[in-house]
């Protein structure tokens, strides 16, 4: 996909995609049309609308590994017959283009790409290799295929919140609720709205997958993907650096956290405003003197969300809700570690303490998707109140369905926003590429 312009001529500086930003060739490659079509059209219409030229598409020079000509899994070794497998793959190797790693870095996103002389500009954060690369990464640790991922993404770290999601869809669904379509889980079983038949396709898997992911299905993939991404920084990263190839419209939080201030009582919300990132995980890729800012939109949706729910507005939402620094850290016994960590959470001013939230905003912000924290204060370490199996339980009961609640209505008013004002230009560099 390539677009040629020649002018500097200044567009509509309300706008944070749709442009390049100057006069030159700029291409990418792509794949997979009929899973971005959507995407692929708006993003075509806005550099049509703004440059006033054509957009050229064509065949690439870059060779479609084998593995990536598979909708899913290459098992080819499995149909042929031979005594020695290494013979079979190294055929494969002769014959056909095999992945190249090289090609797949996210040197556009990070902003370390040097472009040679002479060869056009980015058109796009990814190119064709690295988006196949994700999308195969996404069925292996969610168990659902890319096709039923919606644009609106909430990552947890408890099965709790999966269940209480669940049940929550498949009430909506059988109630026949305008705008749904299904519910997909793990294997890719599809349980269809009432309005449209009923009824459940597929089969479960044996074994529940590293991340499992469940889909929220709407029109044009408006709905809502739910994933558990478990516990630590590095599934927040590794999970993150996948979905980012299907340019979701946003992505949220929701999970569990320690309360670092004795005012604080557990089921306390927390918002994040900002990121202590002492986990580590991206510290090559974003160095931590790059600032993670909180994003209006999201900060918004979420707070107004949380006076639906409660019903608290004003001076007295802040009975139950504060607004601060989130620290994320590495080590899961950090209130064990010693006073350095202790020192380094008091001069932040952090308000609350996990092992995810920061690297999925700091992943949010690296591939330019709007990102949002609102945690829920589960134990206070630094005051007594640790986390027992007993006082956990109650918690959850009793909280995970409000937190959940106010997560999916906050997903609600953020659709109900336009993309061009979600998309905020504070994610956005003075030299961006043009696709969203």
């Amino acid at each position: 996909m390539r677009v040629t312009t020649s002018t500097y001529a200044r567009l509509d500086s309300r706008l944070s995609y749709g442009f390049v930003a100057g006069p030159g060739v700029h291409e990418t490659s792509v794949t997979r049309p009929d899973l971005f079509r959507n995407y692929f059209t708006e993003q075509i219409r806005l550099l049509i609308e703004n440059h006033g030229v054509p957009v050229e598409i064509g065949e690439s020079n870059e060779p479609i590994p084998i593995h990536f000509a598979y909708r899913r899994d290459i098992n080819l070794e499995a149909s042929l017959s031979t005594n020695d497998d290494s013979v079979v793959m190294r055929l494969l190797r002769d014959v056909f283009d095999t992945p190249d790693l090289a090609a797949m870095d996210d040197a556009i996103a990070d902003g370390t790409f040097e472009l040679p002389p002479g060869t056009p500009e980015p058109l796009a954060l990814f190119r064709a290799a690295r988006v196949d690369y994700s999308l195969r990464r996404l069925y292996h640790y969610t168990g659902t295929d890319p096709e039923h991922f919606q644009n609106f993404v909430i990552f947890t770290n408890y099965q709790f919140y999966v269940d209480a999601f669940a049940q929550a869809c498949r009430q909506r669904l059988a109630s026949g609720e305008g705008g749904l379509e299904a519910f997909v889980g793990p294997g890719n079983v599809m349980t269809r709205s009432a309005r449209l038949g009923g009824g459940t396709d597929g089969t479960a898997p044996e074994r529940m997958p590293q991340m499992p992911a469940f889909h929220l299905v709407a029109p044009r993939d408006r709905g809502i993907t739910l994933i558990n991404i478990g516990t630590g920084p590095s599934n927040a990263r590794n999970i993150t650096d996948h979905v980012a190839v299907l340019r979701p419209h946003a992505w949220l939080m929701l999970g569990h956290c320690a309360g670092l201030r004795n005012s604080q009582r557990l089921g306390d919300y927390v918002l994040a405003h900002g990121y202590l990132r002492e986990d580590h995980v991206l510290d090559r890729e974003l160095p931590l003197l790059v600032p993670v800012p909180a994003l209006a939109e999201m900060q918004v949706a979420l707070e107004q969300a949380v006076g639906e729910v409660t019903g608290l507005t004003g001076f007295e939402l802040k009975r139950l809700m504060r607004t601060g620094t989130v620290a994320s850290v590495d080590n899961r016994n950090w209130e064990i570690s010693g006073p350095e960590i202790i020192r380094r959470l008091s001069q932040s001013r952090a308000i609350a303490l996990d092992m995810e939230s920061a690297a999925i905003a700091a992943n949010g912000y690296r591939f330019r998707v709007p990102y949002g924290t609102l945690l829920c204060v589960s134990d206070k370490p630094l005051h007594g109140e640790i986390k027992l199996a007993g006082m956990a339980s109650e918690f959850y009961r009793q909280r995970v369905g409000q937190h959940l609640e106010i997560g999916l209505k906050a997903l609600e008013r953020l659709k109900l926003q336009e993309s061009e004002r979600l998309h905020s230009r504070k994610l956005r560099s003075f030299a961006e590429v043009a696709f969203q």
